[in-house]
């Protein structure tokens, strides 16, 4: 008996281990299928919510291009266009009168529109728009415009796409995908065949019209890229559009105040020429400006402004009756040239 009791208990000591082991397979392979099926769930889920990533500014395609070209057009008239106001206008009266017309007409398409107000977020970044490219820049660019030609004060121009692409580029820090040299060999070399063009009419003799302008091209290069920063999340004509209204009380007080003072000669190229800063230069071209600065990113965007110069001064010849130079269409090559590389070069 007492041997028969001792053969079962070695038999069931003996059997413990290869038991243990069996449940142990039993549940490490129930584990290892639950696992498996649980990886198996979330790829599934996870396979069709992996869309294509979006579009990141500057890869707007040749829309976005066509646009900022629009823009660009509309604002290679915007000097002749105030050299025309300034025959029956003051400089002051001029600017307060543009910027009131475009803020006017900017509320009545807002208002249309049923446009809510910009949040929070969005109203410092307007605010420096509106500092720039309504208030600071016309006014500037207008001083300047008594004492110099339509030629020389185009010098703004040809440089204003390297400080745009300069302050959209330290704006956006280490957070921003930062253009290429062969980006900034390109746009510098733009600049410099314009600034030497311009100035060579000149003589190279800087005044007080030099100052006025080189203060415009800093605050609207601040505005061109803080407008193209936000235009990625508002509509460009809202951009512009409550940068202008912003600007209402400003330009409203500096009409009331300007017009008293400074003499007016109403005729018929002061009008258009007033007419067309304030609906065109300092609403509806910002409208395409901005559309395609949020396209196509702000530094490819603001070398096509490299042109403007040059479409400025086509302009100055067949409505101010001024003389092409004969570098022009030397340095139209090498400013297309210099466009052609920004547009190719990787941001």
């Amino acid at each position: 008996m007492r041997a028969q009791d001792s053969a079962t208990l070695g038999s069931a000591i003996a059997d413990r281990p290869a038991t243990a082991r069996t449940t142990a397979r039993a549940t490490t392979g129930a584990t290892a299928d639950a696992t498996d099926e649980a990886l198996s769930t979330a790829s599934a889920t996870a396979t069709p919510a992996a869309a294509p990533p979006k579009a990141a500014p500057g890869t707007g395609g040749s829309a976005g291009t066509a646009q900022a070209a629009l823009g660009v057009l509309c604002f290679s008239f915007s000097f002749p266009a105030t050299a025309w106001a300034l025959t029956g206008f003051g400089p002051w009266s001029a600017t307060g009168l543009r910027g009131l017309l475009a803020g006017v007409l900017a509320a009545l398409c807002l208002a249309a529109a049923r446009v809510p107000l910009p949040e929070r977020r969005h109203w410092p970044g307007l605010l420096v728009v509106s500092a720039g490219c309504v208030l600071g820049f016309p006014l500037l660019t207008t001083l300047a415009l008594r004492t110099s030609s339509t030629a020389h004060s185009a010098v703004v121009i040809g440089v204003l796409p390297l400080a745009t692409a300069a302050v959209a580029a330290l704006r956006a820090g280490r957070s921003g995908a930062r253009p290429s040299r062969l980006f900034w060999g390109a746009a510098l070399a733009g600049a410099v065949a314009v600034l030497g063009f311009t100035l060579l009419q000149s003589h190279g003799l800087p005044g007080l019209a030099d100052l006025y302008l080189f203060a415009a091209l800093l605050i609207c290069a601040a505005g061109y890229a803080e407008g193209g920063r936000i235009s990625r999340e508002l509509p460009g004509w809202q951009v512009i559009g409550w940068a202008v209204v912003a600007a209402l009380p400003v330009t409203a007080l500096t009409t009331a105040l300007a017009l008293p003072a400074e003499p007016v000669e109403l005729g018929g190229k002061a009008l258009a020429g007033l007419a067309y800063t304030a609906v065109v230069s300092q609403f509806g071209g910002f409208v395409v400006w901005y559309r395609g600065m949020a396209a196509i990113g702000v530094p490819r965007a603001s070398q096509l402004q490299l042109a403007q110069p040059l479409l400025t001064l086509i302009w100055s010849v067949l409505l101010l009756g001024e003389v092409l130079p004969a570098a022009a269409p030397v340095t139209a090559v090498v400013v297309l040239l210099c466009i052609a590389l920004t547009q190719r070069a990787r941001a």
